[in-house]
């Protein structure tokens, strides 16, 4: 337990604090306007805590801290530990998806439009998030034949400049055929400049552009173009009933509610843009600090607006409870946007209606989640309970990890690291190790050297802490597991047992076997399997992991294969690089375009020498001779 510090050691100015556990990683980060003040009410009375916080101070070992010059860097600076350390004491957003944005790629000669998950890019424009694929596949339907931009990959719309002739979409009006010169540039701007003004929420001039341009072919008898024009506007009105229209046409603000108990909470935020319900993003707290609903929603606006929200932030945050230090969250907000940001509660009004109806939204949601996870969590905590009774293990294994091996005939050895906590998957615990010294085919000496690198890293990583190494801090192999699982039989534990014992981690972290063929589990000094029931939750878990480690490995050796088998067709050739074999593969639209693509072809590529362009087809092509001249 940590000891408490000297008051008068405690400057009495505003700053972060951080506690941190006996291995040195950062387990809680706060802020405060006055250290003193703040600090000083960890170091009471462990029973006149709430329960959480005497966990974490039961855990901590030292606490330190860092002095800023006003609260708003006090903000900024709590902001960027937690998300740098990401303390298990801390409460943090997790959605249970990666919600899918629509994005304009404007940094392409010919933007497109496209759905993707995951992080953001510059030059990209993003819309949303929205709560299903559907969702934008829907609406992006509907309006593509208004706004025809193309939807396609680069290796497809290279694909079709190449044969000068357009897809199925450009026929059927859902695309303009820029990849053939159907469309001149300003023409296909305008389209991608009225799509964006579209999808955020600006609708009223595009409405009113496509009605006078109906109107003006119906005045000159055009009637076909008016007939296409009448079912654009029709597509774009249908487009349209799909944005809930909730507020004033020129306003934007972002609607922030919640549902919570004493364990968890649902968060729910409305991206709202020229009055229209633009995007939605939903997310479940695990409040594993004590905080107040209005602490809560501090969290939730740092969390939501740290990194850049791709909607950008609005004039107005609507909350539903006033934060302690909201002064200095609108400043901080005014900052990131450039602009004056009003963070409310309001208190009547169409606003304190739309706040309802999101607070509405989190309560549904929390009742989903609460009435899956009282069947999922009893599930998960009946099987590590059995786990811990059936292999003999000191506590119950709320980090089991688990490994295997994929290969063909030895070669692109590679191995595979899975992680449950709390018998779920952790995604972002998942690694990925290519075999370096093992020649030919043997799984024995393949797994040891993974297991041996996974465990060293994390001894390293471990001393490191505890010498305080600021230029080493835990990353990557922080935790060690409470059960370290391989996939195999007697001799797979044999490995890992050896390997646990040399680095004297065998009183540490237990080792257990699964075998595939009869699904027995085997465990060291036990020449028997353990009898683990069949159908149980146990056995179930167990096999679940295993598999998610056997499908992880094959994927990245399926990965590192193709790789290996890509770039032999392109090497050797004098002149052609990485670089370049990407940009020739990326031109074509794939390896078997570039060995069919002619000579002319490859001459006409301005950035690739004449003297590669005549090797690479003398290389597919030869006995054949033939020049462009």
């Amino acid at each position: 337990m940590v000891q408490r510090p000297p008051s008068a050691s405690i400057p009495d100015a505003p700053g972060s604090y951080q506690f941190k556990d006996g291995a040195g990683r950062v387990i809680y980060v706060g802020k405060a306007t006055s250290l003193r003040q703040r600090l000083a009410n960890y170091f009471q009375d462990p029973a006149l805590l709430h329960p959480r916080t005497a966990q974490m101070v039961a855990a901590a070992e030292a606490v330190e801290w860092m002095t800023v010059r006003n609260e708003v860097e006090a903000l900024i600076l709590e902001y960027n530990l937690i998300k740098e350390h990401r303390p298990r004491f801390n409460v943090r957003l997790r959605d249970d998806k990666s919600y899918p944005f629509l994005a304009v790629t404007l940094d392409e000669e010919w933007p497109r439009a496209v759905v993707v998950r995951g992080r953001r890019k510059p030059g990209v424009r993003y819309f949303g998030p929205f709560p299903h694929a559907y969702a934008i596949r829907d609406t992006l339907d509907l309006v593509l034949r208004t706004f025809p931009v193309r939807t396609c990959s680069p290796a497809k719309f290279n694909q079709h400049h190449r044969l000068g002739r357009p897809c199925l979409l450009f026929h059927i009006e859902k695309c303009s055929g820029p990849c053939v010169g159907e469309v001149e540039r300003n023409r296909y701007d305008s389209y991608v400049d009225d799509l964006c003004s579209f999808l955020d929420g600006r609708t009223d001039d595009v409405v009113a552009r496509l009605t006078d341009e109906m109107s003006d072919a119906a005045a000159s008898l055009e009637y076909e173009r008016a007939a296409r024009l009448r079912d654009r506007l029709a597509s774009v009105g249908r487009a349209i009933e799909k944005q809930m229209i909730v507020a004033e046409r020129d306003e934007d603000l972002d609607v922030i509610g919640i549902a919570d108990d004493e364990l968890e909470a649902a968060i729910q935020i409305f991206f709202v843009r020229n009055g229209r319900v633009v995007g939605r993003r939903g997310s479940i707290v695990d409040k594993v600090e004590d905080l107040s609903r209005a602490e809560l929603v501090t969290r939730v606006v740092e969390q939501t607006y740290g990194d850049g929200p791709a909607m950008g932030v609005p004039k107005l945050v609507v909350v539903p409870d006033v934060p302690p230090e909201s002064d200095a969250l609108e400043q901080w907000l005014t900052e990131r946007r450039g602009s004056r940001v009003e963070v409310r509660l309001p208190q009547r009004g169409e606003k304190r209606d739309l706040l309802e109806m999101v607070t509405q939204n989190a309560r549904e949601d929390f009742l989903r989640h609460r009435m899956k996870r009282a069947s999922d969590h009893n599930t998960r905590s009946r099987a590590l309970t059995e786990l811990q009774d059936l292999l003999g293990l000191p506590e119950a294994p709320l980090r089991i990890e688990c490994f295997d091996m994929a290969h063909l005939q030895g070669t692109d050895y590679v191995g595979s690291m899975v992680v449950l906590e709390d018998g779920l998957p952790s995604k972002r615990e998942y690694r990925r190790f290519k075999v370096r010294d093992v020649p030919g085919n043997d799984d024995y000496a393949a797994m040891e050297e993974v297991l041996t690198r996974r465990l060293q890293a994390y001894i390293d990583e471990r001393d490191a802490s505890l010498e305080h190494d600021e230029r080493e801090r835990p990353r990557r192999f922080a935790y060690p597991p409470q059960l370290l699982l391989v996939d195999g039989g007697k001799g797979q534990l044999s490995v890992a047992h050896r390997v646990v014992t040399a680095l004297g981690l065998e009183s540490e972290i237990p080792v257990a076997a699964l075998a595939k063929r009869f699904e027995e589990v085997f465990v060291p000094g036990r020449d028997e399997p353990v009898e683990v029931p069949r159908g149980s939750d146990a056995l179930f878990m167990l096999q679940r992991v295993r598999d998610e480690a056997h499908r992880f490995a094959n994927t990245f050796h399926r990965e590192l294969r193709g790789k290996r088998m890509t770039a032999s067709s392109l090497d050797g050739i004098d002149g052609l690089g990485e670089s370049r074999k990407q940009k020739l593969v990326k031109a074509f639209g794939g390896v078997n375009a570039v060995k069919k693509a002619s000579l002319d072809d490859l001459l006409a590529l301005s950035w690739l020498p004449d003297s590669v362009a005549r090797a690479i087809h003398a290389k597919f092509n030869p006995g054949v001779s033939g020049s462009s001249e």
